[in-house]
């Protein structure tokens, strides 16, 4: 009854979104503040009569808006049903089983080995340094490769590049190897390394309105690139869905990237609680690695990592543990409203302390 693709399928396994009680949701990244209120004022008024026609298929208005805050033509911008549809066009269009394999970090964003099986490219993980950071240099030194892609900063440890490393490493790969910046998370600390895809026609940066503009529910992803990756990811939308955003996504979506001034107090308040949760987290004794991420990786000594979980759960409070090898004694804690991590960290005192 099945294909064979199908039964070799592994699929993503998503941070819960238990019913069964209320919970304090620090485990799936998502933003603890609202949309910009302007977008709820655009949602007040929608006249629904726009919903018999069709969407814009190319997203025009949207991706002008995005390529103002950049300051890219909007040649250069891709736009998708969240970064995990525009991630896997990428792999559909620039990855394949007979070109080598496909580099990514040992410990990474969970979709990356998902898609791999998918689309059947093979793929090669690159081993963390021993403080669990990305090193360009041992991509560097690898010769059978297809391509490059991790997150920045990198999930789930929260480590960052500088944009001088990823241009580092864009100078040294071959120019027909196509380099995926996976920037999720790049609004909470770090610097797009958006600039460089003028100088390098093989770099792609995918960007999310999912986490530092509030708006997962909507699912809108972008990339941006040279316009010869773009015009191969519209080849791979326009083989599959040419519609992938509704109007109402579009237009939110325009007037959330449009609202700069909402987003820079947003993103300087998860920041903030950020600093705060780490300045406490190590004066109770824990290890954090440094994160420009709405997250922390955290782990304690002689307490194991799905300890930690299970007991938080039990309070009420859900975070996310992978239990992979070498990783094992992490959690995952998404940075929430302030009052909420005061939450988490007395909990937190209260399992060490048991």
């Amino acid at each position: 009854m099945f294909s064979k693709r199908f039964k070799q399928l592994t699929p993503y396994t998503p941070g819960e979104q238990p019913q069964n009680r209320k919970y304090i949701k620090l485990n799936t990244n998502e933003n603890p503040f609202p949309p910009s209120p302007m977008v709820e004022e655009y949602l007040k008024r929608v006249d629904s009569d726009i919903l018999k026609l069709y969407p814009d298929p190319s997203s025009e208005k949207l991706k002008n808006a995005i390529g103002k805050y950049y300051n890219l033509p909007s040649t250069m911008i891709f736009v998708g049903n969240g970064s995990d549809e525009v991630l896997s066009f990428c792999f559909y269009a620039f990855f394949d089983e007979d070109r080598g394999f496909l580099l990514f970090p040992e410990h990474t964003y969970s979709f990356y080995p998902v898609y791999c099986g998918f689309y059947d490219i093979p793929f090669k993980r690159i081993p963390l340094e021993k403080d669990f950071s990305i090193s360009i240099n041992s991509y560097i030194s690898e010769d059978d490769y297809s391509g490059v892609i991790f997150p920045n900063p990198n999930a789930p440890t929260g480590t960052y590049l500088e944009s001088s490393e990823i241009e580092r490493l864009m100078e040294k790969v071959h120019s027909n190897r196509v380099v995926i910046v996976d920037e999720a998370y790049i609004d909470f600390g770090g610097q797009s390394a958006v600039e460089l895809v003028t100088k390098f026609d093989n770099l792609l940066i995918v960007q999310t309105f999912s986490k530092s503009r509030s708006l997962a529910g909507l699912r809108v992803g972008y990339a941006m690139g040279s316009e010869i990756l773009i015009s191969a990811l519209n080849t791979v939308k326009n083989s599959f869905n040419s519609y992938p955003l509704g109007t109402i996504v579009q237009n939110a979506a325009k007037i959330s990237i449009e609202d700069v001034n909402y987003f820079n107090m947003n993103r300087t308040r998860i920041i903030e609680t950020r600093k705060f949760t780490v300045n406490v987290l190590k004066t109770m004794g824990w290890d954090i690695l440094p994160s420009q991420a709405n997250f922390v990786f955290i782990r304690k000594n002689n307490i194991p990592g799905l300890e930690i979980y299970e007991k938080l759960k039990d309070k009420g409070i859900l975070v996310r543990y992978f239990g992979h090898r070498g990783i094992e004694d992490f959690v995952r804690v998404t940075i929430g409203e302030k009052k909420d991590m005061i939450v988490f960290l007395e909990l937190l005192k209260a399992i060490q302390g048991n």
